[in-house]
């Protein structure tokens, strides 16, 4: 969805434009689509919302009754998520994790870490070693998830816009360090640690067919390394990494025929809990980014028009170097005396008021006559949008924040 709701378009045209830009959420539409791709999974897999997508406390309460738990991938995550869904599942996850960071899930009672590195896990294991019994007596056992990262043959990651394994990166254990990894918490070495099983987000912006294919290659290699142990792991985390398709937004992951999938993956593995991530399908198109038309340029043959804001408030389109699907609401008033500006042509590049000329939104949108006082709603705007930007750059003032629910009746 890129045209902005009912909801979405009555607010925006009613605010004053002082109040823009601003970052509105239809948190109805965030629900129904969650809810959609639950009904679609199988209910032996699990979804745990990846909060680095889209952080914000209301987002992360909407989406609570329809997720398993949250990932998340820092100390700060982790802070504000414990804080936003108090007592919700947690996965702890990410490269370089700090030990103060390690030290602060384990106090949380987190009971799920994406261990990334033997360092890390014997880190892990000395921590957990020195945590307090609880109220109980009990002494905590977190579990542990081992990421690693996986071979894939090539063609699993052309489709991909994001490739964190299958390749070198730094992400994960090397598949040679997994005999080391498992001894070391099945041999009594860490007996504060309980090994739950596999981790593996390998690559991002894959459709079903694929996101298919590298889940089962996780789960065999998994099987694999379980029995070459003798071990039975529980669970395995075959990650996120849905697409979302900003040139072509109508065009969705196809969670039913990925759902149907994963349940023949689960059927012919009884024993595991399947696991997945997503965090941008499930967020991005509840959100829009909508601002005011400041000005219309003509340079060169081209027509330009500048919003209030931009990439530091919106980094996403700068970030993977695309043009952000919005919608053109015009507005009739204009309160000066002077000319209103206004595109001669067809086709006009949306800008922001940043001093670079990569501060690009949209290029060549269709938009006969934009005027300047129209408003413009960025679609897609729900994941990986305000939380990546460069929010301080030329100090401009920081977007409003809009949380839409229907209003109470009676």
């Amino acid at each position: 969805m890129t045209t902005p709701t009912r909801a979405v378009r009555d607010r925006l045209l009613a605010l004053d434009p002082a109040e823009l830009p601003a970052y509105f959420y239809d948190l109805t539409a965030l629900r129904e689509h969650a809810a959609a791709i639950r009904a679609a999974l199988p209910e032996r897999v699990e979804v745990y919302y990846a909060a680095k997508a889209n952080p914000e406390a209301e987002i992360l309460a909407a989406l609570g009754p329809y997720v398993d738990g949250y990932d998340v991938s820092s100390g700060g995550e982790l802070a504000h998520v414990a804080k936003a869904v108090p007592g919700r599942p947690l996965a702890f996850s990410g490269p370089g994790k700090t030990p103060a960071e390690l030290a602060a899930a384990l106090e949380l009672g987190v009971e799920r870490f994406h261990v990334e590195s033997l360092h890390e896990l014997r880190v892990l294991a000395d921590l957990a070693a020195r945590t307090p019994s609880d109220a109980s007596g009990r002494t905590p056992r977190p579990g542990v998830l081992l990421r690693f990262n996986l071979p894939l043959a090539a063609s699993s990651l052309e489709g991909s816009s994001l490739a964190m394994g299958g390749r070198p990166t730094p992400f994960g254990l090397d598949p040679a360090d997994a005999d080391t990894a498992v001894r070391l918490l099945t041999d009594g070495t860490y007996p504060q640690l309980r090994l739950l099983g596999v981790h593996a987000h390998l690559a991002s912006g894959l459709e079903a067919p694929e996101q298919l294919a590298v889940a089962a290659s996780i789960v065999t290699w998994s099987a694999e390394l379980a029995a070459r142990h003798r071990v039975r792991l529980t669970e395995v985390n075959v990650g996120g990494g849905m697409s979302v398709d900003y040139a072509h937004p109508e065009r969705r992951f196809d969670w039913t025929s990925y759902g149907a999938g994963l349940a023949r993956l689960a059927d012919a593995h009884p024993d595991l809990t399947l696991r997945i991530e997503p965090g941008r399908a499930v967020s991005a198109y509840c959100g829009w980014y909508a601002t005011e038309v400041l000005d219309v340029k003509h340079s060169h043959g081209e027509e330009f028009a500048v919003v209030r804001g931009g990439t530091h408030h919106m980094r996403t389109p700068a970030t993977k170097g695309h043009d952000q699907p919005c919608t053109v609401l015009p507005v009739a008033e204009w309160p000066h005396p002077w000319p209103r500006p206004a595109a001669a042509a067809d086709r006009v590049t949306l800008t922001g008021q940043l001093c670079t000329p990569k501060d690009l939104l949209s290029r060549d949108v269709p938009a006969p006559g934009l005027r300047a006082g129209d408003r413009v709603a960025f679609g897609l705007a729900g994941a990986y949008a305000w939380n990546i930007s460069h929010h301080d750059f030329l100090m401009h003032p920081r977007p409003g924040f809009h949380f839409l629910t229907p209003e109470p009746t009676g």
